[in-house]
């Protein structure tokens, strides 16, 4: 009588199960498969990988437009649609971990139909967006490039890791695969990334990799509209607030009144921040220069920002704070100035031109200067921003401080009088900054500068001063974020390249040393190691694939299957097992 090993407890694979089961829905172990995974997965796991890198790359400039909030009214829709996308990139990274754990345990690749959909249906809206975003603000693609001077050298180190640790996975396939035209492709490929990444850093360039011995002093912060994120944005509370930070001047938006009062007012109507809709509702969307004073003056300007909350800031406010801004009017630049006269402040305005038809078309800039001449501040406080009649406000005026906000040669600027420059952050580059403008007694206020990065940035770019909607937020910027010379810079860069380099290899190393171990198993060696109480993974698996191709080609039995596997199966895997081999047997 034949006696045979007998079966003992057989240690389930959860992890393995769930690996499995959530990529392809593949939950038993007779589902599983060591073969090369067919072409068609592989182009999914390509579509996959591509559609990861577009999502982080949609999901980092989403988060650059958020934290610079430039849109005011659609920063609840930016937000959201922020969040969709990190919940969307969440699930691609973890389908993309899942897959290269199959790939590095060896399992075929095989992703549940409802996940392709899902992937390309997801890929499909993310391009969409990307159209239509390039339609609506291609020009807010430059903070993109901005914020890459800025956190470059941090994405080179991490993009280091990230594919230095992927070398597990490549060595795995590597050294699996036998010789062929894919091993040597593969291979090249994964050196060519490497190489391109050891030597990124000769093309970075960032501001803040210099001297600290040549770093400027702190640039000035101006309040912009006040302080929008603490109070209604152009009224007196406001600018009190911005005052408050310790702002160095207040920048606002003039339009002229229908009977000639320049009053404050960033939008074309006074929808947005006024109770119009209520006083006036048949004329809620008329041009703001149709209203004279004393309708504008009528207006509420502060219930709108407690009922939008659009910077989340309202919880923060004390009752005192809520009931001043419920009654906050619209303010005139004549209030401005005697604000900023009475707190020694500089004040920079843009002037909007009322519409052909307005009845101070002609008159807007008189308008203007007559309130500045009639106002207690000191000429040289004012920054005077239009290009229109130049000339005859120089003339009315002779100490006003003259801006541009147009990018000009410095001979021209010159021959203008313009002693200042008011660009936006796209245009401030810094080669300009230091060897023309800073060079010719020219200074450069850019806008709109609200994070800390991004001040940091300009810091190190050697501008004057910086236009905020935040500037609480950049009261707390005592010194650029980070700053380092170039040698500091560079030991890091050759540091980290030779550790990359040395833990690759060594990848490959065990990769190569633990696979010529596996492949020195054979069929008789794998039946001796039957009693042993814990055989070794290697072994296991060899007696796997071992069982799985006596049960594809027909032979063997049951009874032949508890010899060939020891203590490797239970009750519940030889279940598993002898349904495929029933079925195998018939054939």
């Amino acid at each position: 009588m034949v006696k045979h090993q007998p079966l003992q407890v057989y240690e389930r694979q959860l992890c393995l199960s769930c690996l499995t089961g959530i990529y392809g829905c593949r939950w038993k172990r007779y589902q599983r498969s060591h073969d090369d995974s067919s072409k068609w997965e592989c182009s999914w796991f390509f579509l996959l990988c591509c559609s990861f890198l577009l999502l982080l790359v949609w999901s980092y400039f989403w988060l650059e437009l958020l934290f610079l909030l430039l849109l005011f009214l659609c920063i609840i829709f930016i937000f959201n649609y922020y969040f969709i996308y990190n919940l969307l990139l969440y699930f691609y990274f973890f389908f993309q971990i899942l897959a290269l754990c199959h790939i590095a345990l060896g399992q075929q690749l095989n992703l549940y139909w409802i996940h392709k959909i899902v992937v390309l249906a997801i890929l499909l809206s993310t391009i969409t967006g990307v159209v239509s975003i390039d339609d609506f603000w291609q020009d807010e693609w430059d903070i993109v490039i901005i914020s890459l001077q800025f956190t470059g050298p941090f994405l080179h180190i991490g993009a280091l890791a990230a594919v230095t640790a992927l070398g597990w996975v490549i060595a795995n396939q590597v050294v699996r695969m036998e010789r062929s035209r894919l091993q040597v492709v593969t291979l090249v490929i994964y050196v060519s990334i490497l190489l391109v990444l050891y030597l990124v850093p000769l093309f970075i360039s960032s501001t803040c990799i210099m001297d600290r011995s040549k770093l400027g002093a702190r640039p000035a912060v101006i309040g912009r509209r006040g302080a929008p994120m603490l109070a209604p944005e152009h009224t007196i509370m406001s600018f009190s607030k911005a005052l408050q930070q310790k702002v160095t001047a207040l920048e606002a938006d003039v339009t002229i009144s229908l009977d000639g009062v320049p009053f404050l007012m960033r939008d074309r109507t006074l929808r947005r921040t006024t109770n119009v809709d209520k006083l006036f509702p048949a004329r809620q969307d008329h041009d703001a220069s149709f209203f004279n004073w004393t309708e504008i003056r009528s207006l509420n300007a502060g219930l709108w920002f407690l009922r939008d909350d659009p910077y989340w800031t309202v919880q923060y406010m004390s009752e005192k704070d809520r009931n001043r801004t419920a009654n906050q009017t619209v303010c005139s630049l004549a209030e401005l100035l005697r604000l900023a006269a009475r707190t020694n402040r500089s004040v920079i305005f843009s002037l909007r031109r009322p519409p052909p038809q307005h009845p101070r078309h002609q008159l807007w800039v008189s308008d203007a200067l007559k309130v500045i001449q009639r106002s207690s501040i000191l000429p040289e406080q004012v920054m005077w921003t239009p290009d229109w009649y130049r000339k005859k406000v120089r003339a009315a005026v002779p100490l006003l401080q003259q801006t541009s906000d147009e990018k000009l040669p410095v001979a021209e600027l010159k021959e203008r009088g313009i002693s200042t420059l008011t660009l936006h952050y796209s245009q401030a580059r810094a080669q300009d900054i230091s060897r023309q403008f800073s060079g010719s007694n020219v200074s450069v206020n850019v806008y709109p500068v609200n994070e800390p990065w991004l001040y940091s940035l300009m810091w190190c770019s050697g501008v004057q001063s910086v236009s905020s909607d935040a500037p609480h937020i950049l009261k707390k910027v005592p010194n650029p974020i980070w700053i380092m010379s170039a040698d500091e810079y560079g030991l890091i860069w050759i540091t980290s390249d030779l550790i990359s380099v040395a833990t690759v290899i060594g990848i490959f190393i065990f990769q190569k040393w633990k696979m010529s171990g596996m492949r020195s198993y054979n069929p008789e060696q794998i039946m001796l190691s039957a009693v042993v109480r814990q055989p070794s993974r290697d072994v296991s698996l060899m007696k796997e694939k071992l069982i799985f191709s006596e049960i594809s080609n027909g032979v063997g039995s049951t009874d032949e299957l508890s010899v060939y596997t020891g203590n490797g199966l239970d009750a519940y895997a030889r279940d598993d097992i002898m349904m495929p081999a029933r079925h195998a047997s018939k054939l």
